[in-house]
């Protein structure tokens, strides 16, 4: 079910049921189904009307790490979770319980990347380091990372609805900085050379977190958003592709976004002063 305004032609061999989750719902009245697996909800509300328009003996809500009232380390799932509010974490987190009131299942990833992602997040990387010569690398190898591939993420989602896994799960994939950007020059075949610079110098210059270079952060109180426990996922099923061919996959079909990443310029900027 969705509004049918991003994209009509996808999943050309499926239903579509046409709804707004703000008001109209009528398409799903008087029908009953497997499974919800409900991934795009930005407001608590929204999780309520589901959980009473939708007739499914299974709920599964695609929440976030945003969800956690602590970032500033590293959280199993049984950390707290933020109190009742308007940003986005909270209204994850009242979501959350919402549906875990219902006897339902919650997720919490962090960056989900690959193909056809449209925030470019992630995709700066991969399209930079093609490019190839010398790439800034922010800190050192050695920092954790944590994302998931839309595909490995997908995948798992099925696997619990048919299982029907009860539950609260991280699904994040862990590595090192290194590791990643390591995995992309394997996947590019390019010439780069992974110049690291430190964070400190990074943050005096005035870089910013997570946007302008993505998958960095620098301030305490969101180091966890890289940190998450993810082994309970990892016992419930959800496994990981190569970091090559997520790398790969995205460098092939996604595109970067204008005003995430660094721009040649700025880059240029920072290794010259570095």
């Amino acid at each position: 079910m969705n509004r049918g305004e991003t994209n009509p032609e996808l999943f050309s061999g499926v239903e579509k049921l046409r709804g707004d989750r703000t008001g109209e719902l009528e398409a799903l009245r008087g029908r009953s189904f497997d499974a919800c697996i409900d991934v795009n909800a930005r407001e608590s509300e929204w999780v309520r009307r589901s959980l009473e328009g939708v007739d499914a003996p299974y709920y599964l809500f695609v929440s976030s790490v945003s969800a956690y009232a602590d970032l500033s380390g590293p959280m199993d799932e049984d950390a707290p979770t933020h109190r009742a509010g308007e940003e986005y974490g909270q209204q994850k987190a009242e979501a959350e319980r919402l549906v875990l009131a219902s006897g339902g299942t919650v997720l919490r990833p962090g960056l989900i990347v690959g193909p056809h992602d449209p925030t470019g997040r992630f995709t700066y990387w991969p399209h930079r380091i093609a490019r190839g010569g010398e790439v800034l690398a922010p800190g050192s190898p050695g920092d954790p990372v944590q994302l998931i591939d839309v595909r490995d993420l997908a995948e798992w989602l099925v696997r619990l609805c048919e299982q029907r896994r009860p539950g609260v799960f991280n699904a994040v994939d862990s590595t090192t900085r290194g590791e990643l950007l390591d995995a992309c020059i394997r996947a590019t075949g390019s010439d780069a050379r992974l110049r690291w610079v430190p964070s400190e110098r990074l943050a005096e210059a005035g870089v910013e977190e997570w946007m302008e270079l993505p998958l960095w952060i620098v301030d305490p109180a969101f180091a966890g958003m890289l940190c998450a426990d993810n082994r309970r996922a990892v016992q419930a099923g959800l496994t990981f592709r190569p970091l090559e061919e997520v790398a790969r996959a995205t460098l092939e079909q996604a595109e970067t976004v204008e005003g995430v990443g660094l721009t040649p310029e700025r880059e240029a900027e920072l290794l010259g002063s570095n």
